[in-house]
């Protein structure tokens, strides 16, 4: 099994080296709008999912790539990873790109979590909801995390916390873009105090077809909204234009132009991982070179027509 994937083109992180710590879908959170789909394993039980030996060995191995970072995320919530402390000072001891964690956020509350990733040196949160109702409504949360305990642990960790902090808001049109939902979300924010505001909105096919995307020119002005305003991040432009990674662009198109297929099924032919896959399939779709249809609750991919051969 590998456990690092990438180097990924990262509108954010540049070129983003992946540590996936958690089974596929062992998250706290089912969001409407995950471009992996439903979660299949809704927990908050923090242990050793994967070898830490072994995902540091695999790291090791791949430091070659020359990361600008190197980015706990993966398949599921990385804060599930009960090691996740031991694991960020072997990074530090072997090498000096920095650690960014991309996190929902909410296992936040938990002392041991925030203790766990003081030494990373950048923290992505997630905030997408100003209440319990849309709480509830577009992350569906384990039963055990209320809004208000998922809250006062973002605003703790930044009390806390020495490093950067960038706190990521994705918008849905119909959920919490609206002016009243994003003013609570404005004021929530106040109260967390993070680096950067990003706004961001579903630019993959996302778990659930009611998860809409926003307009690039809605979310410019809700960010306006934000003291000081939010960074929109959302890359509608698709491409990403290092030629490394054309390559792989283009493995995963020609399997495409074959015969329709999964995520799994695309990972699974080219022998990548899962996250590498989405990042191209985000690609191609934003240059509609390929499509999307759901067969029993399961996203296929294929190429568009005028590319068939």
């Amino acid at each position: 099994m590998s456990y690092i994937f990438g180097p990924v083109p990262s509108r954010r992180l540049g070129r983003s080296l992946g540590v996936d710590l958690v089974p596929f879908k062992t998250c706290s959170y089912d969001c409407i709008y995950c471009q992996l789909g439903r979660t299949t394993n809704k927990t908050i039980q923090r242990k050793e999912w994967v070898p830490l030996d072994d995902v540091l060995a695999e790291l090791k191995g791949r430091l070659s790539s020359q990361p600008d970072y190197i980015t706990l995320s993966g398949s599921g919530e990385p804060t599930l990873y009960s090691r996740m402390g031991e694991l960020i000072d072997q990074i530090k001891a072997m090498t000096d790109v920095p650690v960014a964690v991309l996190t929902n956020g909410g296992l936040l509350w938990d002392k041991a979590v925030r203790g766990q990733l003081a030494n990373a040196d950048l923290i992505v949160p997630s905030l997408d909801a100003g209440d319990e109702a849309m709480f509830q409504a577009v992350n569906r949360p384990h039963e055990s995390i209320s809004f208000e305990k998922m809250l006062n642990g973002l605003i703790d960790f930044r009390r806390e916390f020495q490093g950067q902090y960038w706190l990521e808001v994705l918008l849905l049109a119909g959920h919490n873009a609206g002016d009243a939902e994003v003013e609570k979300l404005v004021n929530c924010v106040s109260r967390i105090k993070p680096d950067r505001v990003q706004l961001n909105t579903a630019t993959r096919p996302p778990a659930e077809d009611y998860a809409v995307t926003v307009e690039r020119q809605r979310l410019e002005e809700l960010a306006a909204m934000f003291s000081p305003p939010a960074e929109v991040i959302a890359d509608f432009r698709g491409v990403h234009q290092r030629r490394e990674f054309a390559a792989g662009r283009e493995s995963v198109l020609e399997l495409l132009r074959r015969r329709p297929c999964s995520i799994d099924d695309i990972a699974g032919g080219l022998g990548m991982h899962r996250n590498e896959i989405v990042k191209y399939i985000e690609e191609l779709s934003a240059l509609k070179a390929i499509e999307h249809s759901s067969v029993a609750g399961k996203l296929y991919y294929k190429a568009t027509e005028r590319l068939q051969r």
